[in-house]
């Protein structure tokens, strides 16, 4: 880093200290109403995590505090990982956006309900939730569980159980089992495992060395402990039965394990402040200005290339969120500002934090 980038660096921190110890005293403020579990926060600016802080225990039982070096499950944000094996695929030329899926995933074709006049579904209209693949496979709780090792096995055996709702391309529905569909695509380009691409081509050109698809002892020293919360009572056990059990074909739409520090490295990429040798910044700057956003009918928010984008008073918000049984997150970037927030908590339902409610208020006080 140059003299007068470091020095431009510096001058960036110390203006946002008063803005830190604003959302500092706001999710205090707002923990202290909900205190299950923890929660850790962070701000990146640019390639660095400027801030960041936790609150309450990772493990109430045994009163273990949270810290920067705990991990949490982040569910859907792991959409955005996918996303960008998509963007680097096409980048070199491996496949196109518009290519078919069926090309290179015949499985897709066993789903059920498919309009005999529309043309085969594409690798951007599962990328975009416009594929018109139902969210879940019927009898959904018998397809999200196993071995993370046999997840593709798993999503093979759902796909005849899964329904189109839509035509392709005329419709944004939500839909975890097409972002798995997606990985597996994904895979079978590369020809590499979905298992083995993300670590390989993101994680560790990112220097993300404590995040995982899987939970390995090494994780799971550090792993806060996730906490459900329904009718007035706290369930430890369900979480804990899903990191032992697997989560079945949930994972190109939902199975990393990170810590706060990690995801600011992968925030710092999205902002173009990355490693060009994964995708360089022109490519994510195009990827952003051509995606078609699927938006509500109010314009408020909408859907891109594995993100959600959210108008704010001054600014557009870009990120997206996960929940899975005992954990909840959210990372939010204002990339016109080169400023992002993170926010990991492992509680989830009545009564817990509200991760997505807080990291937009946090980053409409770095945006003003």
């Amino acid at each position: 880093m140059s003299d007068n980038r470091a020095a431009h660096c510096t001058a960036s921190r110390e203006s946002y200290i008063d803005q830190c110890a604003q959302i500092d005293s706001m999710i205090a403020a707002d923990f202290a109403k909900h205190p299950t579990g923890s929660a850790t926060a962070g701000v990146v600016l640019g390639n660095q995590l400027i801030w960041t802080k936790s609150y309450g225990d990772a493990d109430m039982e045994k009163h273990v505090p949270a810290d920067r070096e705990t991990i949490y499950r982040i569910g859907s944000i792991t959409k955005m990982f996918t996303a960008v094996m998509l963007e680097q695929l096409v980048d070199a030329g491996k496949v196109h956006f518009t290519d078919p899926v069926d090309r290179y995933f015949p499985e897709i074709d066993t789903v059920q309900g498919k309009f005999p006049w529309a043309p085969p579904v594409t690798f951007f209209e599962l990328a975009t939730h416009t594929s018109g693949m139902g969210r879940e496979p019927d009898n959904t709780a018998e397809y999200v569980k196993g071995a993370v090792a046999d997840w593709e096995k798993t999503l093979i055996a759902a796909l005849p159980h899964t329904h189109f709702i839509f035509e392709p391309g005329t419709h944004f529905s939500y839909s975890n089992i097409g972002y798995a569909t997606l990985g597996a695509a994904l895979a079978r380009v590369a020809g590499e495992p979905y298992l083995e691409y993300v670590p390989r081509h993101i994680f560790t050109p990112l220097g993300m060395t404590h995040s995982s698809l899987v939970l390995t002892p090494q994780m799971a020293a550090h792993l806060s402990k996730g906490y459900v919360l329904e009718r007035g009572k706290v369930d430890s056990e369900t979480p804990l039965r899903e990191n032992e059990n697997g989560r079945g074909y949930k994972v190109p739409n939902g199975a990393i394990y990170t810590t706060v520090g990690d995801m600011a490295h992968f925030a710092a990429f999205l902002m173009g402040d990355g490693p060009d040798s994964e995708l360089k910044k022109s490519t994510l700057d195009a990827d952003l200005t051509r995606m078609a956003i699927q938006s509500n009918f109010q314009l408020a928010s909408g859907y891109g290339l594995g993100t959600f984008v959210i108008h704010r008073d001054k600014y557009t918000a870009f990120g997206h969120g996960g929940d899975v049984a005992g954990y909840q997150a959210v990372l939010y970037m204002n990339r016109d500002a080169n400023v992002g927030v993170i926010m990991f908590a492992n509680s989830i339902g009545l009564g817990a934090v509200n991760t997505d409610g807080l990291a937009l208020r946090a980053l409409d006080i770095l945006s003003k």
